[in-house]
């Protein structure tokens, strides 16, 4: 925020972490999940080899069964933490996640080996809703979403570099060291979680865990129009996202032949991602929330309808493919956070089990789509062109009836004195 003096809107409530801390260690938490995600691209081909798999398109599994396991677990998390407070059940997700990560290492079968990327989903469910539900215990408005995108910088760089990590583990051990790494990894976010993050859910702001008052919560989350309206929107978009992600091995090396060269071109593209959260920290408390994600949800259509006419008329080329999709993650980039802080704004008083409901639709709306997109890759960009095309101008349908045909114009100006509600 470089309108105000950063002392002037810096929860206390996170003490005795300050500011970067806070933002490195919600970043921290949140890529464990985007690691055990794209650290397993170039794996792909080895994991088919070690388990006999004769169709390449099914190794998408180990992809779409971690985020399965990632949407279903969202429903839990939050009314958990509502109820026991943040801590607990992000200690606990996080420990789960490294017992799974345990059970990949020994997987003596693609069966049980799908079992554990289930179990890893599950256990990053719980930090994804948590440090979202964080994030809004401390933070309203547009320094929410300014926190957000910081966050989402530092965590959004994972993606860059993650299959080019991969690969060096690769170089020097199987693909069962990649499990090994990211095992290691969630124990020293455990690690620091204990030590350093604090509880921000007091207890006179718990809600109970009585069927009839979550079903009131998830009731009213998904009866407030603009949370379900950006949910579902954010679903169509990620949709999109994940097919790029779930093809993304057969797509450089099958069409484009880069061979043991896709994590360069991978990182290259994930960069959008990365520089579009930092643009968005830096943007989101002069332009606003909707300014910024319209106009990235209309540059995502553009995009969307440049690569399937290129693609009629068999004219993409790799530089071409490269360049649009490195727009496609800059735009999703510039929309995701201010998506999220958009849907959370009505919830603070439910933030738990909104983020809870809110990440459970979005990703479970994304995997449905990006496995029906990313299953019918035939070889070609086709689907993936049409299934991006689609998913995008539903997406903008949906933002335009949730704002009433009104875009870029923000409404009633966002409380912008966040206090973290503290133990």
């Amino acid at each position: 925020m470089s309108d105000v003096n950063a002392d002037d809107w810096v929860s206390s409530g996170h003490r005795p972490m300050g500011f970067p801390e806070f933002v490195i260690v919600i970043a921290s938490i949140m890529a464990l999940n985007p690691l055990a995600m794209d650290m397993m691209l170039p794996a792909l081909p080895n994991i088919g080899t070690a388990f006999k798999i004769p169709v390449a398109n099914h190794l998408q599994l180990v992809l779409s069964t971690f985020l399965i396991g990632f949407g279903a677990g969202q429903f839990v998390m939050g009314p958990l933490s509502d109820r026991f407070g943040r801590r607990p059940v992000l200690l606990g997700g996080m420990a789960v996640y490294a017992v799974a990560s345990v059970l990949a290492v020994a997987a003596p079968s693609f069966e049980t080996l799908l079992l554990a990327r289930a179990l890893q989903g599950l256990g990053t469910a719980a930090t994804r809703v948590i440090a979202t539900s964080i994030v809004r215990d401390c933070y309203v408005g547009r320094r929410m979403a300014s926190v957000m995108s910081l966050a989402m910088m530092v965590f959004i760089a994972v993606p860059v570099i993650a299959p080019s990590f991969g690969q060096a583990v690769l170089l020097v051990a199987q693909w069962r060291g990649i499990f090994v790494v990211l095992m290691l990894y969630g124990l020293l976010a455990l690690a620091w979680s204990v030590w350093r993050l604090p509880e921000t859910l007091p207890e006179s702001e718990r809600r109970s865990l009585a069927p009839a008052d979550v079903l009131a919560a998830f009731r009213q989350t998904v009866t407030n129009r603009q949370t379900i309206g950006y949910a579902i929107a954010a679903g169509s978009v990620m949709g999109a996202l994940f097919a790029y992600v779930f093809s993304a091995q057969q797509v450089f090396t099958g069409i484009y032949h880069l061979g043991h060269y896709f994590p360069l071109a991978f990182a290259a593209v994930a960069a959008g991602v990365a520089i579009a959260g930092f643009l968005n920290s830096r943007l989101v408390g002069r332009l606003g929330m909707r300014a910024i994600s319209h106009g990235a949800l209309t540059l995502y259509a553009v995009i969307a309808s440049v690569m399937l006419v290129t693609e009629i008329l068999n004219v993409l080329p790799l530089a071409l493919f490269m360049a649009l999709s490195a727009l496609m993650m800059f735009s999703f980039g510039m929309m995701v956070a201010n998506f999220t802080a958009l849907a959370m704004e009505p919830q603070g008083h439910i933030a738990g089990t909104a983020s809870s409901l809110y990440g459970s639709i979005t990703t479970l709306i994304g995997i449905v789509v990006g496995m029906a997109i990313g299953q019918s890759f035939d070889g070609t960009l086709m689907p993936f062109s049409v299934g991006f095309f689609l998913s995008t101008i539903a997406a903008l349908a949906i933002v335009l009836v949730v704002e009433k045909g009104r875009l870029f114009k923000p409404h009633h100006r966002s409380a912008t004195s966040g206090t973290c509600r503290s133990s």
